[in-house]
């Protein structure tokens, strides 16, 4: 037998080399993909984004902006329960609790129900340094907020006055420009020993 053939012959009995097979994707999985990524563009454009709160938060910034008010032409348009949710719900939450061990609670908080001036004066000033609410101490720090008019400072006094389970009077702004000017000051009050003195002077 020729070399030629032999060689030939010693082809065909061995396997043959192997090699990935080239399956093309089912049209019925192309059409189900294409399908739902129209569906998915749709439902982004189509839905309705102005739902009621109840549905999901979908605030934004300029859902608490408000209403521009001075206390200097008798202005009334404040919304505490706004200036809470945009200042101070953060720290205190939305139902005055506060974060046990971190930031005190301003339900049936002493220096919230008592003398009317060392609330106006601690969001006038800030507070800073260990303050005692109820049986707990805390040591921290609260921004002072004498940016807000006398007017907003009224209202977002009033409104932790007299929500949280606390019931005490509300504020006005006139009592706010009072305790503004009475006390010009560039530093937080320094805890209990600060607002102790305060309320009783």
């Amino acid at each position: 037998m020729p070399e030629f053939t032999k060689k030939v012959d010693a082809q065909k009995r061995e396997m043959p080399e192997p090699w990935e097979g080239n399956q093309p994707v089912p049209w019925l999985v192309l059409v189900l993909i294409v399908g739902l990524f129209i569906w998915a563009l749709s439902y982004i454009w189509f839905t309705h984004q102005q739902l009621p709160a109840e549905y999901g938060d979908r605030r934004t910034a300029a859902d608490f902006q408000v209403a521009a008010s001075d206390a200097d032409d008798g202005g009334t348009t404040a919304d505490g329960g706004k200036l809470y949710a945009a200042h101070c719900v953060a720290c205190h939450q939305a139902n005055g609790a506060g974060v046990p061990g971190v930031f005190p609670p301003l339900a049936k908080s002493e220096w919230v129900e008592g003398e009317p001036k060392v609330l106006v004066q601690i969001l006038l000033h800030g507070i800073s340094g260990e303050l005692t609410v109820g049986s707990e101490t805390y040591n921290g720090m609260m921004p002072a907020f004498n940016k807000l008019s006398d007017n907003e400072l009224a209202a977002l006094a009033s409104h932790v006055r007299t929500n949280f389970g606390n019931s005490a009077d509300a504020i006005d702004a006139a009592f706010v420009k009072e305790q503004r000017d009475a006390i010009d000051r560039d530093e937080p009050w320094q805890g209990d020993a600060d607002l102790n003195d305060l309320a009783n002077p």
